[in-house]
Order: structure tokens, then C-alpha cells, then sequence
């Protein structure tokens, strides 16, 4: 993994190579004074299940984690609510209209694309969809399945954040 501080040598601002790690968050730059900070970027998931309740659980097609299970979302864009952006990212992905969304709980990750560390906050929603009738894959999936709670394999989640939604939302619905 390549942390912030291995990956980024240049000031964005000056362009000058005295870009220094100034805190365990920041950078600042010698030449210009220019700080730049290390924030998390925000990122939505959805769980939807089908009448049976089973877990609409997709397979992801992309680096990281290629292959591997997870639920459908993705970033929020700038200046995009996360409502918004999990509504787009469900259009996007699984060709899906959510009618129904509920907040469940937050969770920071770690998302290394490409060799840089993206620090992510990701927030899990509850979802309720229009119909199934027309999904399909697009966008960075390449497949889906539908699982019933009981038998989903942690193991083959694609990262800690999407494991502890998918618990607390397990969890919740058992009290």
C-alpha cells in the first residue's frame, strides 16, 4: 500500500519538490506555505433485498479487490448529497430505482487504487427498490447474487468497511 505521504513529492499549488509531510495528516510545502490535508472521501452503500429477504450482494469487476463480494454504491461526487449519490451509483451500476432509503451507520476504509491509499468514510444505507425486473450490470461490476443472510461468506467481502455494514445491519434487524 502507498500511503499519502510515499506517493505525493510535489506541491499541488508551486509545484515545488519540498513537499513534506507536516503532520500525520497533512503536507506542507517549503517553498510556498501551501498545507495540504489528508481528508477521507465519502463513499455510500446499499443494501437491498429481494422479497425472499435475500442480500443483493454484487461482484466487483475492478481493482481493488477484483472479484470479490460487496454491495453496491460507490463515491459521492462533489457537491452530490449522499442520498444523491447512492441513488446515481444504483442507477449506474444495477440499472435499479431506489424508492425507499434508510441511514444505518458509518465506517472508515481503506481503499488502495492504483497504489494510492484513499482514506474513505463509507455510509451504509438500508434500500428498497421500484423492481428488479430490469436489472443488470454495468459500470465496475461485473455480477450479482442474491444471498440469504445466513450464508454469506465474510471471508469473500471485499473490505472491513462493507463487512461491518452488512453486521450492523444484520444485527439491528435481529432485535
Amino acid at each position: 500500500m502507498a500511503r499519502p505521504e510515499k506517493v505525493l513529492k510535489y506541491c499541488p499549488s508551486c509545484g515545488s519538490g519540498l513537499f513534506k509531510t507536516d503532520s500525520p495528516k497533512s503536507f506542507k510545502c517549503d517553498s510556498c506555505g501551501f498545507k495540504f490535508f489528508i481528508n477521507s472521501a465519502a463513499a455510500v452503500a446499499a443494501i437491498i433485498e429481494n422479497e425472499e429477504g435475500e442480500i443483493l450482494l454484487t461482484v466487483r469487476g475492478v481493482e481493488p479487490a477484483i472479484g470479490a463480494l460487496d454491495l453496491p454504491g460507490g463515491f459521492v461526487d462533489p457537491m452530490e448529497n449522499a442520498e444523491d449519490a447512492l441513488k446515481r451509483e444504483i442507477k449506474e451500476e444495477l440499472n435499479l430505482d431506489i424508492t425507499e432509503l434508510k441511514y444505518l451507520a458509518s465506517f472508515p476504509n481503506e481503499y488502495v487504487y492504483k497504489n494510492y491509499s484513499v482514506f474513505t468514510t463509507d455510509l451504509g444505507f438500508a434500500c428498497k427498490v421500484k423492481s428488479f425486473e430490469n436489472i443488470k450490470v454495468d459500470d465496475d461490476i461485473a455480477d450479482f447474487q442474491f444471498f440469504n443472510p445466513k450464508e454469506i461468506d465474510f471471508n469473500k467481502i471485499s473490505s472491513n468497511s462493507i463487512k461491518k455494514i452488512l453486521k450492523y445491519y444484520l444485527s439491528d434487524k435481529k432485535q
